[in-house]
């Protein structure tokens, strides 16, 4: 046995790439048969809006922010600021996604034979397919552990200037996307788990940092896999992103506590 190893976990494994030219393709159209880039959608496709941030709506378990343990620019990449809770440890309530619950954290479901119209100050950006693994979330890059393999998850969640797209393309699993809406003046961040079916995608518009806001929203998709943990010939997801790759800035929002997640019951 002395020769005897584990195969090392996948991490994240980006597979293909292609940019987008929002000038020429603005409309994310999710097909029944996949989601396309197009100029415009065909006539039998139902147009969406984004949704509106309602600072009124509060879903997912509360966590009271008892203090900023420090904030630290980190440039050119973006700012770094670590939460103190009141807790022992958080728990990410999950929800299934749907239109309702994914506004409730700033994110516009859009479901096959849908389409919305991106906007953003960057283009073009790149949509992505990837592969995340299960343990993706089990890395921190604020602790000082460097690459090791957790044996936790810590909260960890962001917003930024550019537009997401999170699109459920795993033919066999349901995408996982981390979420926290934070009222900084009340000092309550609430936390949950967006499961999203297959065929559904979340948009997420920019979200950038702008003075007095009332609350913001966060999310995080390095717990993409969640759905395959129990199952023992699965241990990865397939799935495309759209974002900006290069030169981004960020704004992370981060607690050291272990985090817990599961399954939310099956709908219908």
């Amino acid at each position: 046995m002395s020769d005897a190893h584990f195969a090392a976990p996948l991490f994240i494994q980006e597979k293909n790439e292609e940019d987008i030219n929002l000038a020429l393709t603005p409309w994310f159209c999710n097909t029944p048969n996949g989601p396309v880039w197009v100029a415009e959608p065909a006539p039998e496709i139902v147009r969406v809006e984004a949704v509106p941030t309602n600072p009124a709506i509060a879903m997912g378990t509360p966590y009271v922010v008892a203090d900023i343990v420090k904030v630290i620019p980190n440039p050119p990449w973006g700012t770094e600021t670590q939460l103190g809770f009141s807790a022992t440890e958080v728990v990410f309530e999950p929800f299934w996604a749907t239109p309702a619950i994914a506004a409730a954290f700033g994110a516009t479901l859009i479901q096959p034979g849908q389409a919305i119209q991106v906007s953003s100050p960057v283009n073009p950006l790149q949509y992505v397919e990837y592969d995340y693994g299960v343990f993706a979330g089990h890395w921190s890059p604020y602790q000082g552990t460097g690459n090791t393999l957790l044996t936790v998850s810590c909260t960890d969640l962001e917003h930024h200037d550019f537009p997401h797209v999170f699109a459920s393309t795993d033919p066999l699993q349901p995408l996982v996307v981390s979420v926290g809406r934070y009222w900084p003046e009340q000092a309550i961040i609430r936390v949950a788990d967006l499961w999203v079916k297959q065929g559904d995608a979340l948009y997420i518009p920019p979200k950038p940092a702008l003075p007095n806001q009332v609350c913001l929203d966060l999310h995080n998709n390095r717990n993409s896999a969640l759905a395959c943990w129990g199952n023992i010939r699965q241990n990865s997801i397939t799935t495309h992103t759209l974002l900006q790759q290069n030169n981004g800035y960020f704004y992370w929002y981060w607690n050291a506590l272990a985090t817990v997640h599961s399954r939310p019951v099956m709908p219908g």
